[in-house]
């Protein structure tokens, strides 16, 4: 089961640093978007982190 949670999780954050992280580096938009995007990307990252604990505290009461 763990082995599971850290692959889904390790998909998920390579999909929004691939999706994320990509338009904010190589994006030619106005300074402001590129900060919106960022700044949605790094709260995408904060929740899946958060997720990602919680997943395995609930792994491990098991």
């Amino acid at each position: 089961m763990k082995f599971l949670l850290h692959a889904i999780f390790l998909i998920l954050i390579a999909l929004v640093t691939f999706f994320g992280l990509g338009p904010v580096l190589f994006a030619d938009g106005v300074l402001q978007e590129r900060l919106w995007t960022a700044a949605i990307v790094v709260v995408i990252y904060f929740i899946l982190g958060f997720l990602y604990r919680k997943s395995f505290q609930w792994v491990n009461r098991k």
